[in-house]
């Protein structure tokens, strides 16, 4: 079938020849007998023409051409052509199969051609002509070498178009491919080939023949013996930089998945590095197809463009493009991540991954949402599950073993150092707290609702499966997830802390003990335990004053209580020395257990025993000052008592007596109202913004942070704070005074007393009973007041009354003194309430007349 097809050809050309000659009205009747000798020169030349490698100077692009003819035939105002030939063209170019011809371009360009040579000779022939006249010229010398195309164009008939085709006679193409094919094989001792093959070695990370790493360099260089060209070391070198990257990330993951123990790498550092694998994976498909194509040899100048698949320096230089930027970017993630591992690692591949490029985005996207598929899986179960998995210590929450009481406040934290920065820090103290609330109600509270409330919170947030939803860049569905499990878990917590621990019963009867809210229970208690905390404290029995106690709270209000919580409430002597009263080291305290220690630490309960004593405090002055009116109250012993004294020695007693009743008024004055500043502006504001608080609270931390609020602002009001540490030790030594002139009254009013019964006995009088001279038979023993008379009584209750007068005097004066000292602390204060115990204690401006600020 070739032959015949071959024989073909000749026998086509022959007719064709034979066609154009008998179109030219100038050929004689020789020219057309196709075995004339005419013929068959005019057959020669063309057949050389047709096997000339003769090549246009145009791209061969058929559309380009098309539309070429189709503005020159607009130009030329020739539009309803253009279109015939637009509409032409377009089923031309569609016909594809069998029948249909193959080189579009080649025939476009011949038919353009065509019609140029036509309207070039229009107006001189009769008829068209396909072709001009193939002149004979040189057709006979020479072989089938490259052929010049020119055209003579003359004034008139046929011969004014002559089509001459020369050939170059001294093969200057052929020589100059020679040439250059010599020169190259002088400057490279190594082909092309055999270079590419060892780039292709060098980017696998393996020595070859001539290129190998050197490590004093740091990189694959090209040994110095082998002598190429400049430009081509200078291209091997850059193409082998990829070969240095690759060797520094393949020795990275081979470092890490050999490494131990497991810990120092992490599961985050094990996802990063399959990662980089699977990268590496795809870069080994490339280098096998690469291989492939480095089989093929690579055609010189002189061949054809189109003579296979080959690969050059040039063209691996194209390939590795797209390879070299990814290779670069994983070189710097192991760079940076080399000494991170875990939350710490994903947030500094994050940071890498802020790029303006869209293919480095999306490659660095591809390789966070693997790395940080560990950590999210940790999260998941940390909020929704409570479960820490954590095995090397890579997530930003981290644990450690204590005790239950402090479980929520020192249990877990946040690690910063491997918080990711794609993850805020609001949202990791959500994250935190969701788990920790888990954790509490299982340990502390021995609860299990929470779990439901869990799995509520998945479904709701759309990741109830195991990985459902959550991945890098799902920032919304992270949120969504954390936002549902807080809300739920931390509502059922406060439920069971305020229903089944009754946190708010707890914190009103710690006001109400602790902090002396109940005043028949106080009172009472200090009318039974008084006698006992007057003697010294190693002196006191704990047991004693338990049992006291338990009286106190049968005897009050306070048995309707709780049982559990009046079981909680026990007495607490406090260290003490020698010297000290047991009025100085008794105190009562609450035991909070579990879970509610959680809010009542020690720290707590110590502010609380602080608060007590200086209640106490106040109380015992209250108290004292209560006693004293109670022995004040009979004046009616200076009335009829002392009708036989000297009126001198009368009106000393009356003025004596007046001046302790002044003394004791100013006192009380100040008591009541500092009492009333502390138990009503200070205790019941505080609690009733507690309760305000602890309604709107919305998690445990809202709780603690509501209870610590109003711990601190009793403190702050009552004189305990660190700003008011003067104020309060001015308030101790007015409450010691105080104290002090509760002892000079008794004693003042005891010996009042005896001198009224001396006085009765030394009156003559026969009606005494038996009774009477029994009573007072204690008074007449020998130096007694009644033995010596009336004028020795006399003598005595004016020494005594003058001695009571000055002990009273001096009270008086430094009591004045140290209030004056306290009431000008209070407008200085940084507590705006304190400023206003001013405007009780002085509303008349008494104080402020008597002793006037400067």
């Amino acid at each position: 079938m070739e032959e015949e097809d071959q024989q073909k050809i000749p026998d086509l050309i022959k007719e064709l020849v034979l066609r154009l000659l008998s179109q030219n009205p100038t050929s004689d009747s020789q020219l057309l007998n196709p075995k004339s000798p005419s013929f068959h020169k005019h057959l020669r030349y063309a057949l050389r023409i047709l096997s000339a490698r003769l090549r246009p100077s145009i791209a061969p692009d058929s559309a380009a051409i098309a539309e070429s003819i189709k503005r020159r035939l607009v130009t030329q105002g020739k539009s309803s052509q253009a279109l015939t030939f637009s509409e032409l063209y377009t089923l031309f170019d569609s016909k594809t199969g069998l029948g249909s011809v193959n080189n579009k371009w080649a025939v476009l360009h011949l038919l353009d051609i065509v019609s140029e040579d036509r309207r070039s000779t229009a107006g001189q022939l009769d008829s068209p002509l396909l072709l001009p006249n193939l002149a004979l010229g040189d057709a006979e010398s020479g072989d089938n070498d490259s052929w010049v195309l020119r055209r003579r164009v003359k004034d008139k008939g046929w011969s004014n178009g002559v089509l001459l085709v020369a050939k170059d006679p001294e093969n200057a193409r052929d020589v100059a491919f020679r040439e250059f094919a010599n020169l190259v094989k002088e400057e490279n001792e190594v082909s092309e080939e055999v270079l590419v093959r060892d780039v292709l070695y060098a980017c696998q990370g393996i020595d070859g023949n001539y290129v190998k790493f050197d490590s004093s360099s740091d990189g694959y260089v090209l040994s110095d013996s082998i002598k190429v060209p400049r430009a081509t070391g200078i291209m091997v070198r850059k193409l082998c930089e990829l070969g240095w990257l690759f060797r520094k990330v393949k020795g990275y993951v081979s470092e890490s998945m050999d490494r131990f123990p497991a810990e120092d790498v992490g599961t985050v550092g094990q996802a990063f590095c399959a990662a980089l694998q699977d990268e590496l994976s795809d870069y080994y498909k490339l280098l096998a197809v690469l291989e492939a194509q480095s089989m093929n040899r690579i055609p010189l100048v002189s061949d054809s463009a189109s003579s296979g698949n080959y690969l050059s320096l040039r063209r691996l230089s194209v390939w590795f493009a797209e390879p070299m930027v990814k290779m670069r970017l994983m070189a710097v993630l192991v760079d940076k991540c080399k000494v991170l591992k875990g939350g710490a690692m994903a947030g500094a591949i994050h940071l890498l991954a802020q790029h303006g490029d869209p293919m480095v985005q999306e490659f660095m996207r591809r390789l966070l949402r693997r790395v940080c598929s560990p950590l999210f899986e940790m999260v998941r179960s940390w909020v929704l599950e409570g479960e820490l998995e954590d095995i090397f210590a890579e997530f930003f929450v981290v644990s450690q073993s204590v005790k239950a009481e402090s479980l929520w406040r020192e249990g877990y934290m946040l690690h910063p150092g491997m918080l990711p920065s794609f993850i805020s820090q609001s949202l990791a103290q959500r994250i935190l707290r969701t788990g920790k609330s888990i954790n509490f109600l299982r340990v502390c509270c021995d609860d299990r609702g929470w779990a439901e409330s869990a799995t509520e919170a998945a479904a709701a947030a759309g990741t109830s499966t195991r990985r459902g939803g959550l991945g890098y860049g799902k920032t919304d569905a992270l949120d969504s997830l954390v936002d549902e499990a807080a809300k739920r878990i931390d509502k059922h917590l406060l439920d069971v802390m305020y229903n089944r621990y009754k946190f708010k019963e707890h914190c009103l009867a710690i006001k109400r003990y602790l902090l002396l809210g109940q005043g028949d229970f106080v009172q009472y208690l200090m009318d039974i335990v008084g006698p006992q905390l007057s003697e010294p404290a190693n002196t006191i029995s704990s047991f004693q004053l338990a049992g006291l106690l338990e009286t106190a709270i049968r005897a009050s209000n306070a048995q309707y209580d709780d049982p559990d919580i009046l079981d909680r409430l026990r007495v607490k002597m406090m260290p003490h020395g020698t010297g000290d009263r047991g009025w100085d080291v008794f105190s009562l305290e609450y035991d909070a257990r579990v879970p509610l220690d959680t809010v009542f630490t020690e720290s707590v309960m110590a502010k609380y025993l602080r608060i007590f004593n200086f209640l106490w405090k106040l109380r015992r002055v209250e108290h004292a000052l209560i006693g004293a009116w109670k022995t004040m109250k009979p004046n009616c012993i200076t009335s009829n008592s002392f009708t036989k004294l000297q009126q001198a020695v009368k009106l000393q007693l009356l003025s004596t007596l007046r001046r302790c009743q002044v003394l004791w008024d100013e006192m009380n004055h100040f008591v009541t109202n500092l009492q009333y500043y502390i138990m009503f502006e200070v205790l019941e504001v505080s609690w009733s913004n507690l309760s305000n608080e602890m309604e709107v609270a919305k998690d445990l931390d809202d709780l603690l942070a509501a209870h610590e609020k109003y711990l601190n602002s009793i403190v702050e009001k009552s004189l305990l704070g660190e700003s008011s540490q003067l104020l309060y030790k001015s308030l101790f030594v007015l409450f010691d005074l105080i104290l002090q002139f509760r002892s000079h009254a008794d004693r003042l009013y005891e010996g009042i007393y005896e001198l009224q019964a001396r006085s009765e006995s030394a009156l003559p009088s026969q009606d005494k009973s038996k009774s009477r001279k029994q009573r007072n038979a204690t008074s007449s023993e020998p130096g007694s007041w009644i033995s010596e008379g009336r004028k020795a009584l006399t003598q005595r209750a004016n020494e005594f009354l003058q001695s009571m007068g000055q002990d009273l005097d001096a009270i008086s004066k430094e009591y004045s003194s140290l209030l004056e000292n306290f009431i000008s602390q209070l407008p200085v204060q940084q507590h705006v309430d304190l400023k206003f115990l001013l405007f009780r204690l002085d509303f008349t401006e008494f104080y402020s007349q008597q002793h006037p600020r400067s």
